[in-house]
C-alpha cells in the first residue's frame, strides 16, 4: 500500500496593498493556516486561498491595477482557489456597483452600494445570524459598510441585516461580507474559507 503524503498547512494570501491586513493575517494563523502578504503578482504563486480585506475600495482598485494584480487574482479564482472579501473586499468582488463604477474582480452575481450605513462616524456593531456557519450569531463590526442592493440568481444570501438587506453572500468558492469578521475573536468565517480550500487544493501546480 502506498504511503499517504504528509498533510500541509493551507497557504492563504491577504491582499496587502491597503486596508485591514494585519488582523486577517492573525486570524489565518489562529486557524492553523500559513498567511502570505500579497503585494505583487509573484506573491500569488502557490496560494490555496485569498482574502480581500476592508479598506478604501477606490484606493485599493487603483493599487491593484498599478501593481498588475487584477488578472493574476482572476486567474487564481478561475483555477479554483476560494476567495473571501470583507467590507471593501465585497465591493471589489461584485459584478455591479450601484454608483456606476466598473467592476474590479467580477466574481459575485450581486450589485453593491457603498457606505450604505453612512460615513465613519456612523459605524456600528450588531449580531449577525448566519446559519451556514452555526447556530450562534456572529458579532458584526460595520465600518462604512456596503450592502448588497441586488442579488442575481447565481449568488446565495448567507445573512441579512435588521432591515432584510443582504450583508453576506456566497457564489461557489467566493464569499463576501459587509462586516469585518477579522476584528473579532470569532474565527468561523476564516475556518469556512479553509474548509473550502479542502476541495480546491488540486488547483495548485
Amino acid at each position: 500500500m502506498a504511503s499517504q503524503a504528509p498533510s500541509r498547512r493551507a497557504r492563504v494570501g491577504v491582499l496587502a496593498v491597503q486596508g485591514a491586513v494585519q488582523a486577517h493575517l492573525r486570524a489565518i494563523r489562529e486557524v492553523g493556516a500559513e498567511p502570505v502578504e500579497v503585494r505583487l503578482p509573484r506573491d500569488l504563486a502557490g496560494l490555496d486561498a485569498l482574502i480581500l480585506p476592508g479598506g478604501e475600495s477606490t484606493t485599493m482598485r487603483k493599487l491593484i491595477d498599478a501593481y498588475g494584480l487584477r488578472e493574476p487574482m482572476l486567474a487564481l479564482a478561475s483555477a479554483g482557489a476560494p476567495l473571501l472579501g470583507t467590507c471593501a473586499g465585497m465591493i471589489l468582488l461584485a459584478e455591479r456597483i450601484a454608483e456606476g463604477d466598473s467592476p474590479v474582480l467580477p466574481l459575485l452575481d450581486v450589485e453593491v452600494r457603498r457606505n450604505a450605513y453612512g460615513r465613519q462616524l456612523d459605524s456600528f456593531e450588531a449580531e449577525v445570524s448566519m446559519p451556514a456557519i452555526g447556530v450562534e450569531p456572529l458579532h458584526g463590526i460595520f465600518i462604512r459598510a456596503p450592502v448588497v442592493s441586488r442579488v442575481g440568481p447565481r449568488a446565495e444570501v448567507l445573512a441579512v441585516d435588521a432591515d432584510g438587506q443582504p450583508i453576506a453572500v456566497r457564489q461557489g468558492k467566493v464569499l463576501a461580507t459587509a462586516f469585518h469578521p477579522e476584528l473579532t475573536e470569532d474565527r468561523r468565517l476564516h475556518r469556512l474559507l479553509i474548509e473550502m480550500v479542502g476541495t480546491a487544493v488540486g488547483h495548485r501546480a
